[in-house]
């Protein structure tokens, strides 16, 4: 059995792991896993018995399941990595948690807040580890501009704004996302919204409005949220799925930020720019390439292998995750007070929207 050393120098045996979920992204999982030290997929489980055996295949995974049950009855699991879609959730997590097994589920959490209340609970009582694969806050330009901000490099901030505008077809590679009656908030807003969240600190009160450009889906391609946080300073989200620019950034977020002491940009090409009144200053804060990541998705698939290493590390330390289901159930309630804010034409408290308490 191989044997890993972690960062406190002791020797480690290899965190065994499965992945619920052969679709899309989990590629993206499966080959972060094969790069994080101290942490090895065992096994594989998919309803779909040719994609199951295409993955593992590709991935040299022998043991695979088309019941998740059984796969957790009968593989010895340390974690499992849900990479479904958000209506099995709620059942898989339960299950894991039934199991004893610490779980990574993949975003959304969960369609209603009462799935996310729920299986907050069973793994609360289970006593087993449960994180929000929510990875967008661990791209390397995002994590650059939170540190800024944490170092007090342009002082308190009282404004800001988190944008994603594109035109990329994102229904080819996942056309159900075309389907629903809710789309950009609920898939990429709540990205947006957590990197808020992460950047500027929770939120007291959402304003939003929605609109629908593109007639060949059913749900919302752009949205507008107002956000006032606790800390009172207030910042934009906006998303689109309809804006045609010159030049197409996709996935790329850009970020503004104005402080007390100065302002703070992330422009395209991940250049962050930093100016105060000593001078104006501006890094590169690209993300690195792995041997597997694509130049367009490098930012999105590093960010994966950044999570699941964050995952592996407090698993080792005992910690709680910073995207733990508790965390991101805050992410949560913000894309429910968006659809609410621009239902009802109000400002909306998330606070309202609790349910139990987590």
């Amino acid at each position: 059995m191989s044997v890993t050393t972690g960062h406190d120098g002791e020797a480690h045996t290899p965190l065994k792991g499965a992945l619920i979920g052969c679709g899309f992204f989990s590629l993206n999982h499966l080959h972060a896993w094969q790069d994080i030290e101290g942490a090895q997929i065992v096994a594989l489980c998919d309803a779909n018995r040719a994609r199951l055996d295409e993955v593992g295949d590709t991935f040299g995974i022998e043991r695979r399941y088309t019941d998740a049950a059984a796969m957790l009855r009968e593989a010895r699991l340390d974690f499992v990595d849900i990479a479904t879609t958000v209506p099995s959730h709620r059942a898989l997590v339960e299950l894991a948690a039934a199991a004893g097994v610490a779980t990574i589920c993949q975003k959304p959490f969960a369609s209603t807040l009462e799935d996310a209340h729920a299986m907050i609970a069973a793994c609360r009582e289970a006593g087993v580890p449960l994180m929000v694969h929510e990875n967008f806050r661990w791209q390397s330009a995002i994590q650059a501009v939170g540190r800024a901000l944490r170092e007090g490099v342009i002082g308190k901030p009282f404004w800001g704004r988190v944008s994603f505008r594109s035109a990329y077809d994102v229904f080819s590679g996942q056309p159900y996302l075309a389907e629903g009656e809710r789309f950009i908030v609920e898939d990429l807003g709540i990205h947006i919204l957590d990197i808020a969240r992460f950047l500027f600190g929770d939120v007291a009160r959402v304003s939003a409005a929605t609109a629908r450009v593109n007639p060949a889906i059913r749900g919302e391609d752009v949205a507008t949220i107002l956000l006032v946080h606790e800390s009172g300073m207030s910042s934009v989200v906006d998303c689109s799925y309809a804006t045609h620019l010159p030049r197409e950034l996709f996935p790329q977020a850009l970020i503004e930020v104005d402080g007390a002491e100065g302002t703070l940009r992330l422009f395209a090409d991940y250049q962050l720019q930093i100016h105060t009144h000593s001078g104006t200053e501006v890094r590169n804060v690209a993300p690195r390439a792995l041997a597997w990541t694509s130049e367009q998705w490098v930012a999105i698939q590093r960010s994966v292998f950044s999570i699941q290493s964050h995952w592996v590390d407090c698993l080792r330390r005992g910690a709680e995750p910073a995207t733990s289901g508790r965390d991101n159930l805050r992410t949560l309630e913000l894309v429910e007070a968006t659809y609410l804010s621009a239902r009802e034409g109000r400002s909306v408290v998330p606070g309202e929207l609790q349910g139990a308490a987590s």
